[in-house]
């Protein structure tokens, strides 16, 4: 068919050629026609520049063309118009598909309103924020965290804390989450296998959010109408574990705030996030602080305590902590270092005759109490030292000047001191009973002066 037409575009080429070149008036034109230009579209006669101001006279076919010829060259231009005509309905019909597509596309991402993107097979957003934001230098420069889980991320959300990006991996996980304080975060659609390969938990929960580190004092805590004047100080807590479950018992507690000194691990560490169960959101935490900021945090006036986790030897029963002695030393305090800012110390006897660089250095004093004693009468801040370097020698000092104790938790001979996370919740809840009945013994007593006042 193709070979067809082209002979019969030959034939009626050379057949306009002679008609055009017979004189049939004053002026002769020789038409300049292409092959090419009669497939796209039809006839044209192109003039010459220099003659496009005169009066042109198109020349006539002639008459004794052959009817055959007329008819085939009619057939050709239907066929060739019939072709275009398809051509633009074919076009018309694509970019109408295509606008339909991108419309049903543009609605399938949309949940409840909220745009979501899909990540792509070559997308490396979530292993680029994931890993970068469990190092703890890029924590602390750029300030961003990450928060793994539905609850961890709504406890977030209602205390304030500013998502930046959530990564989900079904559009329910992502209705899971309170949709209308994530208008300006970025929502990204990825794999389940993609987030199990990024997770940190073994059975992950599909949903993965980066959120700008929050600062303390700009958080809504739902629990501060509960707190009682009670603070934790955690001194040289290197263990995420251990930190994490202190934290989830100063909030169960009811305490003030949070204390951490420099020596603590990264209390936005995924390992103290999943321990804390959310208590980062219900109360303030205020990380890497120094011993005169750490002061400065405390309520004036505040009585100081530091825990014991066994104190001598000689004290496993209550009736020798009863009768025993003043203490010698900081060492004595169980998790106590009388070096301070020193790693891998090594706690050993005292012996006066020392020579060495600890000659000269006054070491505080320190009276004992057992935990069920009343110790909490006051606004009273509680230091944990770690298992592993022991209280520094600035929290024992900070004791002593504000008139604090160290508090015993007697054990059974032959057992190890208590955990550091145990011990804490022990002196927590028990300083939490402390001061509520304080607080409901003062309510009595101006309750009855009122009373007096206004009989």
């Amino acid at each position: 068919m193709a070979a067809y037409t082209r002979s019969m575009i030959c034939v009626i080429s050379m057949i306009e050629r002679h008609a055009f070149l017979t004189t049939r008036s004053c002026v002769t034109v020789e038409s300049k026609r292409y092959v090419r230009g009669l497939r796209r579209k039809p006839v044209r006669v192109l003039f010459p520049e220099n003659e496009t101001g005169k009066v042109i006279k198109a020349p006539q076919i002639q008459s004794d063309e052959p009817k055959i010829q007329r008819e085939t060259r009619g057939r050709i231009i239907s066929a060739a118009t019939e072709h275009h005509e398809e051509k633009n309905s074919v076009r018309t019909r694509t970019d109408a598909q295509s606008a339909t597509k991108h419309a049903f596309t543009a609605t399938k991402n949309e949940v409840d309103g909220l745009r979501y993107e899909r990540a792509s097979p070559g997308d490396k957003r979530l292993a680029r924020l994931v890993s970068v934001a469990r190092s703890r230098t890029f924590r602390d420069h750029q300030g961003k965290i990450l928060l793994e889980g539905r609850r961890l991320i709504c406890d977030a959300l209602d205390a304030g804390a500013k998502p930046q990006t959530v990564f989900f991996s079904t559009v329910d996980r992502l209705r899971e989450l309170p949709l209308d304080k994530l208008r300006r975060a970025t929502l990204v659609k990825v794999k389940f296998e993609d987030i199990k390969l990024w997770s940190d938990v073994v059975a992950p929960q599909g949903v993965i959010a980066i959120f700008s580190r929050p600062d303390p004092s700009r958080l809504n805590f739902a629990s501060k109408g509960h707190s009682v004047p009670l603070s934790l100080i955690c001194d040289n807590i290197r263990d995420p574990g251990n930190l994490g479950t202190m934290l989830r018992c100063a909030a169960a507690a009811g305490c003030h705030n949070v204390l951490l000194t420099k020596g603590c691990v990264d209390v936005w560490e995924p390992k103290v996030l999943r321990a804390a169960m959310g208590a980062h959101f219900r109360l303030p935490i205020y990380p890497s602080l120094d011993w005169d900021d750490v002061e400065n945090h405390l309520p004036k006036p505040v009585t100081v305590h530091v825990a014991d986790s066994s104190g001598s030897p000689n004290r496993s029963r209550e009736v020798e902590v009863n009768v025993s002695p003043e203490p010698s030393k900081a060492g004595d305090y169980g998790w106590v270092s009388t070096r301070p800012n020193r790693k891998n110390m090594e706690y050993e006897d005292y012996d006066s005759d020392l020579d060495s660089e600890d000659e000269g250095l006054s070491l505080p004093r320190v009276d004992t109490k057992l935990y069920y004693d009343s110790w909490a009468q006051s606004p009273t801040a509680l230091v944990i030292g770690g298992e592993t370097h022991g209280l520094s020698l600035e929290g024992v000092q900070l004791a002593e000047k504000t008139d604090g104790h160290r508090l015993f938790i007697p054990v059974v001979p032959d057992v190890d001191s208590l955990n550091s996370a145990m011990a804490a919740s022990i002196l927590l809840f028990e300083g939490r009973k402390q001061l509520l009945k304080l607080l409901q013994t003062s309510g009595k007593k101006r309750q009855c002066k009122a009373e007096r006042q206004f009989p």
